[in-house]
């Protein structure tokens, strides 16, 4: 169910709780770990940079946060934090999304990023060819300064095979035990990538948002969870924001087509017109709580799935 709402203030407000509900929010929210952390700089307006967005994690409990840019590498971002605040009581993590601004399906790119501590390698997003082909009229993302056009991107040659560029990366993701998440890349791509990446190796195959851009059917998931990928549903879309797609009984459906021990929330937050990212945590975890989703199956998809993506204890 898509939000036709327009006039979302810049930044969208916690709205008020009970304070027995912030208590319980508050105690879930502790451990969480958020996997797609969109704060700036980037190219894109943000509502908040990195610092922010850690300190406000840190402040909620979080165990981990990923820093997620579409056109950079955060891991540098990431030691200067923990090297600011030593003592601090988070994790902090990055990765490299292959689009143009990397070279594209670019192996040197994934083993430079793999040196420096990367977590997880996204697959093309804003340059995917799906997402080109998706947002040609609309011109989205809608940067700050323009940029050049994108040079679309895919994982498949003219015959529907897996690029060998491409396979090199799955082999440089297997020996790093790092993450493989599919980015904007139609669906049709990901059951390729991801039965070669699982063939070479592959532990950890993350599907970012299967009801945004990348095409995916109730069977679809049920197909790449049956590969063993975990499905990332951002919390943008459910929330108060210009990105909300779904509502609660959407939520409800998504989480049973996965299962719960397959399903991970980021927040996919920093854009303008929607919460902070913390702040999306709160809400859709007081949405659960209203939908009577089990407290410990909560914690399975905020923290303890994700967690395990990273090597992070539970």
């Amino acid at each position: 169910m898509a939000d036709t709402t327009t006039n979302y203030p810049t930044i969208v407000p916690l709205p008020p709780m009970e304070p027995s509900r912030a208590a319980e929010v508050a105690d879930l929210l502790v451990g969480a770990v958020d996997l797609h952390c969109h704060s700036g700089p980037a190219a894109m307006p943000r509502i908040l940079g990195h610092h922010e967005a850690f300190k406000m994690a840190l402040d909620a409990g979080f165990k981990a946060l990923l820093y997620k840019d579409h056109y950079y590498i955060g891991m540098p971002h990431c030691a200067v934090l923990k090297d600011i605040y030593p003592d601090a009581n988070i994790e902090l993590f990055s990765g490299v999304a292959l689009n143009n601004a990397s070279g594209g399906v670019n192996p040197h790119a994934v083993d430079h990023a793999i040196k420096l501590g990367g977590k997880i390698v996204w697959f093309p997003t804003f340059a995917a060819k799906n997402h080109i082909a998706a947002y040609a009229a609309k011109s989205f993302p809608k940067t700050a300064k323009p940029m050049l056009p994108p040079s679309p991107l895919t994982v498949l040659d003219a015959n529907g095979k897996l690029i060998d560029e491409a396979k090199q990366i799955c082999d440089l993701i297997a020996e790093g035990d790092i993450i493989l998440a599919g980015g904007h890349l139609h669906v049709s791509e990901l059951f390729v990538l991801f039965e070669e990446a699982k063939k070479r190796g592959v532990k950890k195959m993350l599907v970012n948002h299967p009801s945004y851009i990348i095409g995916c059917s109730d069977e679809d998931i049920r197909g790449l969870v049956s590969l063993g990928a975990y499905i990332e549903h951002s919390i943008c879309m459910f929330v108060p924001s210009r990105a909300k797609q779904h509502d609660g009984q959407d939520l409800l459906h998504l989480i049973e087509v996965a299962g719960v021990e397959r399903t991970i929330f980021g927040s996919d937050l920093g854009l303008t017109q929607a919460p902070k990212p913390v702040d999306g945590y709160r809400m859709i975890v007081s949405m659960m709580l209203d939908l009577q989703v089990p407290r410990q199956d909560i914690t399975r998809m905020i923290s303890a799935n994700a967690a395990g993506l990273l090597n992070l204890a539970a």
